[in-house]
Formats: structure tokens, C-alpha cells, sequence
């Protein structure tokens, strides 16, 4: 099964915006605000829990693709079933405050296994940031081998910023930036740069590499749909700047 028409030509214009509601989110009204303000504020596309009742609800919600994430390959079936058009292994970033950590050879085992039983759909899978720089692009190669279509780097968890404001952004930012870049050298599949994005640091993820971002609690902390809405399209704003001037 080939990317969704719209993610594809987002991917190849180096322009995309996820907008996450979240790995544990099963809050139907949560869920629903979040990506009504994605699609209203111009997102690519959503990422939600692997559940097919959340599935069925965006698919009656929006036109937006609809991508699920889980960290249990069997997860994935019945939300494809229920119409997921591409699924996602990771925002392991709901796992590390449990003190959860997920190992490069876990994520690989996991790529496997959720190849052997979807062999068709757009698979993204995300590369922990626990591991080394080197580690990371390492395991992103091997991931790609097993057939990963989107490679996703993390990091906002584990970075700890000093500063408050503008340069909080940007350190909070840093080591998902850095795996962006190595990585995004390293494979030919496009790289989504999520975890610790803002509307300042979205311009700098692309300069480093990543085709788009992948924004959560950016978007799905805030309490109105006006501020949701209003977050989105300056994300949208900001990867499209950066996207006219690095072609200009």
C-alpha cells in the first residue's frame, strides 16, 4: 500500500506537521478537540492511540490521514482494519516517566514483528533517545533495512533546558535536532523530528534535515480550541518559512 497522496507530496515538499494527542490518550473529547484543531490549523496529519474506536472517531471527524501509535504490534491490526492509513512504534516519551527505557534491540524485535503482520501499510518508527548519537543513526540503518518508511527521533524528555523563554525553546529542543541531523544523513527515508518542538525550534528541525515535525503537548496541553487552533497554524507558519527559505 503506497503513502497517502497527501503525506507523500507534504514529505517530498519537506513541509509536514503531525499534531499528537497522545500514546495513553483515550479521552474521546481530549482526542477530538486535539485534531479538529489539527486539521482547522492546517496539520498534515494526526497521530492517535492505536484504539479502533478513537479510529473510527477521526475518520467521522476529519479528512485528515490518521496515524496511530503503539508499542504492541498486535495494537496495530484492528486500528488498521479500523482505518488507520499509516502506524507509528514509538512516543516512548509516555513510557520514560514510568522508567520504561526502550532498547535498540527491542525497537528492532518490534519493527519485525509489526512488518510480519502489516506488510503493506506506511510504518514510522521511532529511534530512542536514550541511546548514543552514534547508536541512534546506527539503529535508524537497520530499522530502514527492516522496513521502516519514516524514521522519528525524540529527545525532549531528557534534556534538561536552563534557560526560561526563547533559549529554553531551543535547548529543550537540542537532542531530538541533533538525531535529525546525523540521522536524516544517514537514510534515504524522510525523518520527522518530534518531542520537546515548538514554533521556534519547528524552523530549525527542518534546517537540520527532517522533512516535518511531530508537535504534542505543544498543542494538546493547551485548554481552548481557539489556542489549539491558533498553535497549529503557527507551526504550519513556521515550516513553511523555513521550507521557502531553503529552497530559495
Amino acid at each position: 500500500m503506497a503513502m497517502h497522496p497527501a503525506l507523500q507530496r507534504a514529505f517530498t515538499n519537506r513541509c509536514v506537521l503531525k499534531v499528537i494527542s497522545g500514546l495513553n490518550n483515550f479521552d474521546r473529547d481530549r482526542v477530538a478537540a486535539t485534531i479538529k484543531a489539527a486539521e482547522l490549523g492546517g496539520a498534515t496529519f494526526v497521530d492517535i492511540a492505536a484504539d479502533p474506536a478513537l479510529v473510527d472517531l477521526a475518520k467521522n471527524l476529519i479528512n485528515l490521514p490518521v496515524c496511530v501509535s503503539a508499542v504492541e504490534p498486535e495494537k496495530f491490526v484492528q486500528a488498521v482494519v479500523a482505518g488507520a492509513d499509516l502506524i507509528e512504534i514509538g512516543n516512548f516519551d509516555a513510557f520514560y516517566a514510568q522508567g520504561r527505557r526502550f532498547e535498540a534491540e527491542e525497537v528492532l524485535a518490534l519493527t519485525y514483528q509489526t512488518r510480519a503482520l502489516l506488510p503493506e501499510i506506511t510504518l514510522s518508527v521511532t529511534v530512542p533517545h536514550i541511546l548514543e548519537l552514534d547508536r541512534q543513526v546506527q539503529l535508524a540503518e537497520e530499522l530502514v533495512k527492516a522496513g521502516a518508511d519514516i524514521i522519528q527521533t525524540e529527545g525532549g524528555t531528557s534534556s534538561q533546558p536552563v534557560h526560561s523563554g526563547t533559549l529554553g525553546l531551543i535547548e529543550k529542543a537540542a537532542p531530538t535536532l541533533a538525531a535529525a541531523y546525523e540521522i536524516s544523513r544517514a537514510v534515504s527515508v524522510p525523518v520527522l523530528c518530534a518531542s520537546g518542538i515548538s514554533s521556534v525550534t519547528a524552523p530549525l528541525a527542518i534546517a537540520s534535515g527532517a522533512a516535518g515535525v511531530g508537535v504534542g503537548s505543544a498543542i494538546n496541553q493547551l485548554n481552548s480550541e481557539v489556542a489549539m487552533i491558533a498553535a497549529v497554524r503557527g507551526l504550519v507558519e513556521a515550516v513553511g518559512t523555513t521550507r521557502v527559505l531553503s529552497a530559495g
